[in-house]
């Protein structure tokens, strides 16, 4: 796990750095189907990029998961040395225990830019080739539970 604290260097984070610190606490994490997560965040990234988001979403995009899977503390990410932007979509884009899909989404439709990391990353979630090597019934319920998410940000099956 990464040092709790980020370097307090007084500048703000490069995209590399971002990268490296989300490489390095998701390090020997894997996905539903047994390939490194740092995988999932690299194409959440890219995939941001791609939709048009600029610096600071792509770095939300790198960090997408880490609260929720316990890897960084929202402390690390006060701290870090980053724009508050990125901050508030990192915690947006935070499925909190026991919440509920719709106000999860509304969250993230609260917050400028979160609609498209979380578009970015349901992108990839849904990709066939990755649904397609899990067991059917698990296939089918995630299909089901992206598409329901879709519905809610207002996402076409393609965005």
């Amino acid at each position: 796990m990464p040092q709790e604290r980020p370097p307090a260097t007084g500048a703000e984070m490069s995209l590399s750095e971002v990268e490296a610190v989300a490489r390095a606490a998701h390090a020997g994490q894997t996905d539903k189907a047994g390939r490194p997560y740092t995988e999932h965040l690299s194409a959440v990234a890219e995939g941001v990029r791609a939709r048009g988001g600029g610096d600071e979403l792509v770095a939300a995009a790198w960090l997408h998961d880490a609260l929720e899977d316990g890897v960084l503390s929202d402390e690390w990410l006060e701290t870090a040395a980053l724009p508050q932007h990125t901050k508030d979509v990192v915690r947006a884009m935070t499925k909190r225990p026991d919440e509920d899909q719709e106000a999860y989404a509304d969250r993230i439709l609260a917050v400028p830019g979160t609609r498209l990391v979380k578009a970015s990353d349901l992108a990839h979630n849904a990709d066939p080739g990755r649904l397609a090597v899990l067991d059917e019934h698990t296939a089918r319920r995630l299909k089901q539970k992206y598409a329901a998410m879709r519905k809610r940000l207002g996402l076409a099956p393609g965005d």
